[in-house]
């Protein structure tokens, strides 16, 4: 190779962003050779499409959004009591009068509560913030493919976002994963950004990304860290000493960013804080690294559901299902997450082969094409490897982490091949689609009752596709306009004998052409049609609980806790569409101020069908009341054991007949409050620290979001945390503090060192008992 010249750049940067007059008037589709440099103009049709693309997410993302109630009311109870108290707000806690803290950082609970403040409690004041992160990563996304890869393949990423099914599930629900994906998307981006240009200050905001990360849901926020840090020292355009400057530079803004708020937790009394929930020994520290951190990866989770070891009869997964390589293609996480998973392998493979000549002095673009290509596939190998052979908690939810990557692989690979053309690209475009039309299948498949056209339309059209992709190159047509054929001169439209190409070459380029872009239309429609229709099922069933689930119910597929449990799931458990509400407890709505229970508004048979939880005494709803069918799909084995301390079993909650607790006594879900027991509570609440006290979270939060009175969820989300102790419990009501202990619920067992059984039993021995309607109810400041 012949040395550069005198006074050139040891490590010559990328050419700066293309200015709105180079960028011409040239279509994200037109061909460039593959040594160009110039990064693809955007059309005039992109501004106005990437506006319709964020409005129909928003649409579908705002549709019907009342309609889950309170969603997940142990994070709906703690957005509450922020919206109440600046102390619950700052410390994430579940009641205003902090008692307890979520088990997650604050920051996810942060928008949310500011939105309630604003607008009042309500479903949609707490479900509009989590919407429109959705329609904002969509928006950041299509920006972060757009730069290199053009406006075709943004839109591209950004709608198969858009419909993933799990996306559409978490970005209209309130759990921390909505913002976490957001901020991951963020984070690329500014990195992008970085490679782009050698700029710190992308670094830096990427750091603080991260650190924002990590306050929403702890160490998960950091699992792409190493990949995104590897391919910047390999692929920056500025001095190897310089990259590991920015980089220590980013981890200080990751540092600040995310440890301001523990190291103010860590430092401030423990006696004058809320407990931390989730931890055994009072520290966010504990929970940052056991329960919250290398216990998911490990299994051992003191205090979570089933924890402190493994747990019989999941494999590999302990409680959590199987582990390995497949895990996120079985039956419970593969309509999820998986429809073009393949797809994003395959081409995450092509175009990092087809650019890996490319060098900065001679390529620039395209090596910098291929640093965008390592950090999405990096991003998603990594966090692929971690889901699927992590042995600690593991829910179905959370594989909306790995959406944003597929996406982007998929928009920039599809893009890629088609700019550079050719009978190799040609051929694993057409690979690419008919894998993808055959992986549908098997996803469609296993709900052979729902919808069972759909499936051998999207096979047929998907294959139909593929050969239309191959047939340009079979024809010979596969030369595009402008490209060199014969002695190496380019044919033109209107001279198709110039440059001895033969007669009608021309005639044959234009009608290949229109013939591999039908066919490239119909494969994206193939490509998108499972994900979108199991999208639209998620957006039209209401949704609530802690376990939940998009799409209809799958044959083989495991409620709740991926199948590790005794007997599957917890008894009576539908698929989780709903969170996990005990089919033998009649009804497993929302709180009577949460909205509705999930299954009614779409009817019964939309209940039965779909797993909402609703299997109980509904009308028509008959296989839910039938003896040892509670809750099962059709073809299911009847009479297997279940989690102990399910609905219906001890510790169930009363209110029969109007909902009762969900799986696992309240666990899961939490229950319908009567009028009758909400004015109980509101009576003289004002009188007291806390108008009640119950066990576990989901319990305490379905009474608080009833009331907007602070219910003091005793030991955490699982019942199995030490807060309060025996003593400490005994004072506060000595001390006038508590008004009614609520019976029913009970913790999980995760081995933790909580004392709930040990209250409630000392309740019920001291004090009178007071019964309205079906629910019971200790009144705290009588003795029995």
């Amino acid at each position: 190779m012949t040395p550069p010249p005198s006074g050139t750049p040891a490590h010559p940067s990328y050419p700066p962003p293309l200015t709105s007059q180079e960028r011409g008037l040239a279509s994200v589709v037109t061909p460039q050779p593959p040594t160009a440099t110039a990064r693809p103009a955007q059309p005039r049709w992109a501004r106005p499409a990437l506006l319709a693309l964020l409005l129909v997410t928003a649409v579908l993302y705002l549709w019907s959004l009342s309609a889950s109630g309170y969603a997940n009311q142990f994070y709906s109870a703690a957005v509450q009591a922020g919206s109440e108290s600046w102390k619950a707000f700052f410390f994430g806690s579940s009641d205003a009068a902090n008692s307890i803290t979520v088990d997650k950082p604050p920051a996810a609970l942060w928008p949310m509560a500011l939105s309630v403040r604003l607008f009042g409690l309500g479903s949609w004041a707490i479900l509009v913030p989590e919407a429109l992160m959705g329609v904002a990563t969509v928006g950041v996304l299509y920006g972060a493919v757009r730069r290199r890869f053009g406006a075709g393949a943004g839109l591209l990423a950004g709608g198969a976002l858009a419909v993933t099914p799990v996306a559409a599930l978490m970005f209209r629900f309130n759990n921390p994963d909505a913002l976490l994906c957001l901020l991951m998307v963020c984070a690329i981006a500014a990195v992008l950004r970085a490679l782009d240009d050698g700029r710190t200050k992308w670094l830096v905001l990427a750091g603080v990304c991260f650190g924002l990360g990590f306050l929403t849901k702890t160490l998960q926020a950091w699992l792409i860290l190493p990949a995104l840090a590897v391919v910047y020292v390999c692929c920056a355009p500025v001095a190897l000493r310089r990259r590991f400057g920015q980089l220590l530079l980013a981890g200080l803004a990751l540092v600040v960013s995310g440890g301001w708020w523990v190291a103010i937790v860590e430092l401030w009394p423990a006696a004058s804080r809320p407990y931390i929930g989730g931890s055994q020994h009072n520290s966010f520290l504990e929970l940052t690294f056991g329960y919250n951190g290398f216990g998911r990866i490990t299994g051992n989770e003191t205090g979570s559901v089933g924890g402190g070891g493994g747990r019989p009869g999941g494999g590999g997964g302990g409680g959590w299902g199987e582990t390995g390589i497949t895990r996120l293609f079985s039956s419970d996480m593969g309509g999820q997450i998986a429809w073009l998973l393949p797809a994003a392998v395959i081409l995450l493979v092509a175009g990092v082969w087809m650019l890996r000549r490319a060098r900065r002095a001679t390529a620039a673009e395209q090596a910098g094409q291929r640093a965008e290509f390592l950090v999405w596939g990096g991003a998603l190998l990594t966090t692929f490897a971690t889901f699927s052979f992590m042995s600690g908690i593991f829910h179905q939810y959370y594989n909306i982490a790995l959406a944003p990557y597929i996406a982007a692989l998929v928009g920039m690979g599809a893009a890629l091949l088609w700019r550079r053309g050719g009978r190799g690209a040609a051929l694993v475009l057409a690979a690419t689609v008919a894998v993808t039309a055959g992986w549908s299948y098997v996803l469609l498949d296993r709900s052979p009752e729902w919808l069972p056209w759909l499936r051998w339309t999207v096979l047929g059209v998907g294959l139909v596709a593929a050969v239309g992709l191959l047939l340009p190159v079979r024809a010979g047509a596969s030369v595009r306009d402008g490209e060199p054929v014969g002695d190496g001169k380019p044919v033109r439209d209107g001279d198709p004998a110039r440059a001895g190409a033969p007669a009608g070459a021309g005639a044959s380029l234009r009608a290949g052409r229109r013939v591999a872009v039908l066919a490239a239309g119909l494969g994206v429609v193939t490509a998108l049609a499972g994900p979108l229709a199991y999208t639209l099922d998620t957006v039209n069933t209401p949704k609530s609980g802690s376990i939940i689930t998009a799409g209809p119910s799958v044959r083989g597929g495991m409620g709740g806790p991926g199948g590790g449990f005794p007997g599957g799931r917890p008894p009576g458990m539908w698929r989780g569409n709903n969170g996990g509400t005990a089919g033998g407890a009649p009804g497993g709505g929302q709180g009577a101020q949460g909205g509705q229970g999930a299954g009614g508004p779409q009817g019964t048979n939309q209940a039965t069908r779909q797993g909402n939880g609703q299997a109980g005494n509904q009308p028509g709803n008959r296989a839910g009341n039938q003896p040892g069918n509670r809750g099962r799909l059709p073809g299911q084995a009847a009479g297997r054991p279940g989690f102990p301390g399910g609905a219906g079993g001890p510790g169930g909650l009363g209110e029969r007949g109007a909902g009762r607790m969900g799986g696992m006594g309240g666990l899961l879900n939490g229950s319908k409050v009567s009028a009758k027991a909400k004015a109980l509570l509101e009576k003289d609440a004002g009188d007291y620290t806390w108008a009640a006290a119950a066990i576990g979270s989901q319990n305490a939060a379905s009474y608080q979001l009833a009331t907007q009175k602070p219910v003091m969820a005793i030991g955490g989300f699982n019942g199995s945390d030490p807060s309060p102790t025996l003593a400490q419990f005994k004072a506060q009501v000595a001390d006038g503090k508590i008004h009614y202990f609520i019976a029913g619920g009970r913790g999980g067992p995760g081995g933790g060192q909580g004392g709930s059984p040990k209250i409630t039993s000392w309740v019920t021995k001291t004090f009178k008992k007071v019964t309205v309607g079906s629910a019971t109810f200790y009144d705290l400041t009588r003795k029995a």
